[in-house]
This record gives structure tokens, sequence and C-alpha cells, in this order.
């Protein structure tokens, strides 16, 4: 870690994590909550000591900015689920700047990363223009792969609601999109795209078999089972406003489908395991 990052870390990761926790509901939307967050600054960080080897002053010259983009892109799902967050998100960013006394003109370039960083359709945002919504948007599409990405993805699709038989195609078509974004964004990074490109296909893999077993699944209506049972379970937090996150402290043995056990190790592993907090 460059001394610019951890000098960021000692600055601000303490209270904006104290901020978001004391605006966001865990409970309601837990896939996008602090360690989410948390996961997306530690990409955030990787891909950005990745462009010092190109760019020496970058770190330096992004560091603070980037932390506070990558600690409330999606704070304003406490507001707002739908696609249009990234404005809510905005918000509360502008609150965090005045309740610290940061100002606001020496950010904009962090309010408009993080009110953009949810628009998927990349050609619209011109994001050469703003280095923090380049990183971001990569550090977030990082975070959408593998077996969290499953859960994230899930998760958000069936709060907007759209029925569970539905999901596939929307959601192997915004994985692609965003794929594509960080392998052009990191062309120059052959073996760390790699990496991320495996759990990718393990995200777009899982939802093809997904697809191909909805038409014949009784969502909601028999014992989880297979593809579609993993989603069904989280729908069934979903509909019970449970925390997921209780699941993935059970023994993985209390999961009788192979399937839905394989899902709960991975993603367990993946959420908590990257992290040293």
């Amino acid at each position: 870690m460059t001394d610019a990052i951890g000098s960021a870390e000692l600055k601000f990761k303490q209270i904006l994590e104290e901020f978001f926790i004391g605006i966001y509901d865990e409970k309601s939307l837990p896939s996008h909550g602090i360690w989410h967050h948390r996961r997306v600054w530690t990409y955030a960080k990787e891909v950005l000591t990745l462009f010092a080897g190109y760019d020496s002053d970058i770190t330096s010259r992004l560091s603070s900015k980037l932390i506070i983009s990558s600690y409330l892109h999606d704070i304003g799902m406490s507001v707002e689920t739908g696609i249009k967050h990234g404005r809510y998100s905005r918000d509360l960013c502008i609150q965090f700047l005045n309740t610290f006394q940061l100002p606001e003109n020496e950010y904009l370039d962090v309010l408009y990363a993080i009110e953009n960083h949810d628009n998927k359709d990349y050609d619209r945002i011109d994001s050469s223009v703003n280095e923090l919504l380049t990183i971001l948007s990569v550090a977030d599409d990082i975070d959408a792969l593998g077996f969290t990405g499953i859960f994230r993805y899930a998760e958000i699709y069936l709060t907007r609601g759209i029925k569970p038989e539905d999901i596939s195609y929307p959601i192997r078509q915004n994985a692609g999109k965003r794929f594509d974004n960080l392998s052009t964004t990191l062309q120059l990074f052959n073996e760390y795209v790699r990496k991320h490109k495996k759990r990718y296909d393990l995200l777009d893999g899982f939802f093809e078999e997904y697809g191909n077993q909805a038409g014949s699944y009784q969502f909601g209506r028999q014992e989880p089972s297979g593809h579609c049972g993993v989603v069904d379970m989280i729908n069934e937090t979903i509909r019970k406003k449970e925390s997921f996150k209780s699941l993935l402290v059970k023994p993985v043995e209390h999961f009788p489908d192979k399937i839905i056990r394989w899902f709960i190790d991975g993603l367990r592993e993946e959420m908590y395991g990257c992290l040293v907090v």
C-alpha cells in the first residue's frame, strides 16, 4: 500500500464507515451494505496501484477522493433501489462533505463519479474526463462477478420487482457489459483481467443454467434445489425482510442440496475472505 492510500484510509475510512452505517439499513438490501463498499474500496486500491505503474502521481492525486467515492457510491440505495440511485448517493455525499467541513467545490469530480457510476451503458458517459469514475466503475464491476455477483444481481433484480423466472437474460446482458468495460479499461493488465474473467464465467454460467431450469421450477412452492433454489432462498429472505447473512453463518452441511452448498460456501469465502477488517 502506498503512503497516499494509507494516509487516505487513516483520514477517511473510519468516518466514512460510521457515516454509512448510520444511514444505511443493512436488512433492507444487504448485498449493497457496508461489506460491498469495503470490497469496492479494496478493488479500487488494486486498480489504482496498477495504474500507478504508468502514472506515478495518480495515487497522490486520487486516493482521498477515491475512498470517498468507493464508500458512498451506493449509499443512495437507502432511499432508492432503482438504477438511478446514484443521484441520491450524490446528495448524501454532499451531506458527508458538509458534516466534515470539506468544501463541495473541491469534490465535484467525486460527486460526478458517484452520480454516474450506475450508468452501465458506458458509451453514454465519457469516463475518460473523470479518472475517479473510470476506477470506481471498474471496481464496482469487479464486485459484481463471481459468487458475490450472483447474490448481488439476484437480490437487486428481485427487489426491483422482476419475476424470478425472468431475471436470467437481463442479468447476463448487464454482466457482459460490465466485464467488457473491465477488460477494455484494464487491457494492459492481462493477468489481472484473467483472474476476474474466471469469476465472470462462473456468474454467466450460473445464470445460463438457471435460465434453463427456471421454466419448470416452482418458485416458493418446493424445497429449494439447484441453481433456481439459490435464487429462491434469496427471494425468501427478501419476502420475509430477513438478513441473508444469517444463512452464511450456518454450517454448509445445513443445506442438503449440493448446488446450494457450493453457492453458500463460495459466497462466504468471497464476500469476506478477501478483506482484513
